[in-house]
């Protein structure tokens, strides 16, 4: 049978791939393995943050010495930029194996890149379109039979830039740059409550619009390093062995401790907070400035900061709330959630031990 690995590494910064080399150095995990790479790098998560690229690059550098060149094109690497507050800067390797045969389900993953969109297709229907495919068909490569045991799909997806948009003579979702990040992220968020189920059907005017369009398991980076969507889907499988699981929960606002909480709980019931936190691996959430300037009746100013995007005020102070539950700083916290949870919130996953290993 299959079986998940999870690595969560340090890094000192987009260049630092050493501990990922040390990793198959080792022969813990075998390169032609992995299935997809994560990396918080500390750009600033805007347009011009080239620390994603620079990180893909490092990565690339690295594997091309272990993998064939269409092997290497099969790793989904998705950078999300942004380290604010206490966040550390890591890599999350997500890799498979073979294992026995065991009972219950397990960890099951993984990666489906879609083709090139064109910069017309970005913040559209289309690029929702081309995520709900991609999800169906990594569900099928991984097992996974229901869209109730998917419980996170991260999604890398494009964004607009001057010169993209000029090759379509404007015929774009938005002239605005930065704006055609979170047109993105949507879309791509839409795309996956389509595939599982959350909303009937996508069109144009529901992206960045309508509100009460979600995914409660949709996380989406959007950068300037790609023009496919790389699309990972992380479930529970009973056609897969090993000793990881992946739970969810929703944050319905940016200081919901408690569903957090309740989720760790679930973990290791009856056991405390302290064992929940050892058996956890990797902790992927999203975060945004709630959008109407309000957070449980009192006023934010995140949106009003013309000098910091509101997404890097989000995902420090989110990213404090979850250090503070979860006893780690090395968190995968991904800003801008549009359509990725309710307005103002957010989906968590945790993976971690279904057991406690020692």
């Amino acid at each position: 049978m299959r079986a998940a690995r999870v690595d969560r590494l340090p890094m000192s910064g987009p260049a630092d791939v050493s501990a990922i080399a040390a990793l198959l150095q080792s022969g813990a995990v075998a390169p032609d393995g992995i299935v997809a790479i994560l990396g918080k790098t500390e750009g600033n998560g805007c347009v011009n943050d080239f620390t994603r690229g620079y990180a893909v690059q490092s990565l690339r550098t690295l594997l091309t010495d272990h993998l064939t060149a269409d092997q290497l094109d099969g790793v989904s690497m998705v950078m999300s930029g942004g380290t604010e507050g206490g966040l550390s800067p890591h890599w999350i390797v997500f890799s498979q194996t073979d294992a026995p045969a065991t009972t219950g389900a397990s960890l099951a993953l993984a990666s489906v890149a879609t083709a090139a969109l064109c910069p017309s297709e970005i913040g559209r229907r289309a690029q929702a379109a081309y995520v709900r495919d991609a999800v169906h068909a990594a569900m099928a490569e991984a097992g996974i039979t229901s869209p109730d045991d998917v419980h996170y799909v991260q999604i890398k997806c494009p964004l607009l830039t001057s010169e993209r948009i000029k090759a379509v003579s404007g015929d774009v979702a938005t002239r605005d740059t930065l704006k055609s990040m979170g047109l993105s992220r949507g879309a791509s968020a839409l795309g996956v409550a389509e595939a599982l189920g959350e909303v009937a059907s996508v069109t144009d005017d529901m992206i960045g619009v309508d509100g009460s369009g979600w995914s409660s398991r949709a996380s989406a980076s959007a950068g300037i390093e790609l023009m496919a969507c790389e699309v990972v889907v992380l479930g529970m499988s009973s056609d897969w062995a090993g000793p990881l699981a992946i739970s969810h929960t929703i944050m319905t606002d940016a200081i919901d401790a408690v569903s957090v909480f309740n989720l760790l709980g679930d973990i290791a019931p009856k056991a405390g907070l302290q064992k929940a936190q050892d058996r956890l691996v990797a902790v992927l959430s999203k975060a945004e400035a709630s959008p109407d300037g309000m957070i449980r009746g009192k006023r934010h100013v995140m949106l009003d900061d013309s000098d910091i995007s509101s997404t890097r005020h989000a995902r420090g102070f989110v990213g404090g709330v979850l250090a503070g539950l979860t006893g780690l700083t090395d968190l995968f916290v991904s800003g801008g959630a549009e359509h990725q949870g309710p307005p103002g919130g957010g989906p968590v996953a945790l993976i971690y031990q279904k057991e406690k290993h020692t």
